[in-house]
C-alpha cells in the first residue's frame, strides 16, 4: 500500500515526549499535564488551557541510574521514565498527575518529586487514590479524589477553569478524537484491511501524546485518506492476531509482530484503544465529573481489579475483540516484573486456550523489545502454528466470514 501522507510526521512526533506539537502548544500559552495511567481521566487534564501528555520514554537506552534508585526488579517502564526525568526530558511539564495503580509507578512519582526533576515554580506532583471495586461508594470516593487531588490542585497552582462547562467542553474535543480512531480501528475488521496494526498503533499513540486541538486536523485528514486507500491485492500477512496485556507504548513491538507475518487487528492493552478511545456520553441531569469518573471505572480493565465481575469483563472483552476482528489467535503480553499482569497473563492465557478455544501465545517482554531475537523467534513460530491450523480447517486467509464461523464452533 502507498504510505500514509502523515505517517513520517506521526513517527517523528513519537521520537520525544516534548515533540513539535507539544512545543507549539506551549508557545500558544497552553499548560502540559503529564500522566501515565488510564485511571487518571484524560479528559480532566484537557480542561481550559491545559493539555494532557501520556508519558513515554522513547529510544530508551541504559537505565543504570534509575536502577540504582529503584532496583533491578521493578518495571522497566517506570525505571525508563525515571531515567528520562533525570536526564531532563520532562522539563516541559507544568504538572504531573499520578494515581495509586501499582507500586512501581508510585516509585516513579515519588522520585520525580524527591529528585526535583522539574524546577518550575508552580509545578506540582499530585497523587490520587484508586478504589478496587466499582460500587456506588467507590465511585463517590473516586469523584472526591479527582476533585480534591486533581482538579482543585490544577486550579490552585495554575489558575485553571475546572467548572462543569469547562469539563464538558473537554469531553466534546475528546469524543472527536475517539470517533475518528474508532472509525479507523473498525477498518481492521475487513478481509484485507487498508491499515496495518503498526499504522493504527502510531495514530493511537499520537492522540495520547499530542495536544488534541493540534493533532485533530492530522487525524481527520488521515481518516479521509484511508477511506479511499486501496489495499495490496494480495495480503502481506499470514495470520491475524489480537494483543492483550500490559503497557505498550512502543509501536516497534507491533512492527516486529507484523514483520513476522501476523497482522495486529485488535489492541486491548494499556496505551491502546481499548479501553481509552471510547466516546463518553454525558447527560444534562448529572454532574459531569461524576459521570466521567463512573465511566472510567466501568470501562477500566486493569488487572489490579480482582473482583469477579472485572475478571470476567477482561476475559469477555478479549474474546469479543478477537471474534469481532476475526483474529486467528491472541497474544497475551506483560512488561517484565509487572505484578498485576504477571498473575493475569499466567492464568488467563491458559483459560482462553482451554476454556474458550483460542490459540494463545504468552510472553513477558522488556520495555524496549524492538531488537529481541527471542521474541522474533516466538512470534514466527506462533504465526506458523496459526497458519497450519487455518490450513487444516480449510479457511482461506482473507475470509472473515469463515473465520468467524470457525471461531464460534
Amino acid at each position: 500500500m502507498r504510505d500514509l501522507k502523515h505517517l513520517i510526521t506521526f513517527e517523528n512526533l513519537l521520537e520525544n515526549a516534548d515533540n513539535e506539537l507539544v512545543e507549539k502548544a506551549k508557545q500558544d500559552g497552553k499548560l502540559a499535564i503529564g500522566y501515565t495511567c488510564y485511571h487518571i481521566p484524560e479528559v480532566l487534564l484537557n480542561v481550559d488551557n491545559c493539555f494532557s501528555v501520556r508519558l513515554r520514554a522513547p529510544r530508551t537506552g541504559s537505565i543504570d541510574i534509575s536502577t540504582y534508585y529503584m532496583s533491578n526488579y521493578t518495571c522497566e517502564f517506570a525505571r525508563s521514565l525515571v531515567e528520562r526525568g533525570i536526564e531532563g526530558g520532562f522539563q516541559f511539564l507544568d504538572g504531573l498527575a499520578g494515581v495509586d495503580a501499582c507500586s512501581a509507578m508510585n516509585r516513579f512519582y515519588e522520585h520525580f518529586e524527591i529528585l526535583k526533576m522539574n524546577q518550575k515554580e508552580k509545578f506540582f506532583v499530585t497523587h490520587t487514590d484508586m478504589p478496587y471495586k466499582v460500587t456506588d461508594y467507590s465511585v463517590r470516593h473516586y469523584v472526591k479524589q479527582m476533585k480534591i487531588r486533581l482538579l482543585d490542585v490544577m486550579h490552585e497552582n495554575l489558575g485553571v477553569d475546572i467548572s462543569d462547562a469547562a469539563i464538558r467542553k473537554a469531553v466534546e474535543e475528546h469524543n472527536k478524537v475517539c470517533r475518528i480512531l474508532t472509525e479507523i480501528g473498525e477498518m481492521r475488521k475487513a478481509d484485507n484491511p487498508v491499515i496495518t496494526g503498526y499504522e493504527y498503533h502510531i495514530l493511537n499513540l499520537v492522540s495520547y501524546t499530542c495536544p488534541k486541538y493540534l493533532i485533530l486536523p492530522y487525524l481527520e485528514e488521515t481518516l479521509e485518506e484511508l477511506k479511499s486507500r486501496k489495499p495490496d491485492p494480495k495480503p502481506a500477512f499470514r495470520a491475524r492476531v489480537a494483543i492483550v496485556g500490559s503497557e505498550i507504548d512502543d509501536p516497534s513491538l507491533t512492527k516486529l509482530i507484523e514483520d513476522c507475518g501476523a497482522l495486529v487487528v485488535a489492541d486491548r492493552y494499556c496505551y491502546g484503544s481499548t479501553p481509552g478511545r471510547e466516546v463518553i456520553e454525558l447527560n444534562d441531569d448529572e454532574d459531569a465529573l461524576e459521570q466521567i469518573c463512573r465511566f472510567y471505572m466501568e470501562h477500566s480493565e486493569c488487572a489490579r481489579y480482582i473482583s469477579d465481575e472485572k475478571v470476567k469483563q477482561r476475559r469477555d472483552t478479549a474474546d469479543r475483540l478477537a471474534r469481532e476482528f476475526h483474529a486467528d489467535g491472541i497474544i497475551y503480553e506483560q512488561m517484565k516484573f509487572c505484578d498485576f499482569w504477571g498473575f493475569e497473563r499466567a492464568l488467563v492465557s491458559h483459560i482462553m486456550s482451554e476454556e474458550r478455544g483460542w490459540p494463545v501465545l504468552s510472553i513477558d517482554r522488556p520495555y524496549n523489545a524492538r531488537s529481541s531475537g527471542q521474541l522474533r523467534t516466538r512470534f514466527q513460530a506462533f504465526v506458523e502454528s496459526l497458519e497450519i491450523k487455518r490450513i487444516h480447517k480449510g479457511i482461506p486467509l482473507n475470509s472473515a466470514s469463515e473465520r468467524k464461523e470457525a471461531s464460534s464452533e
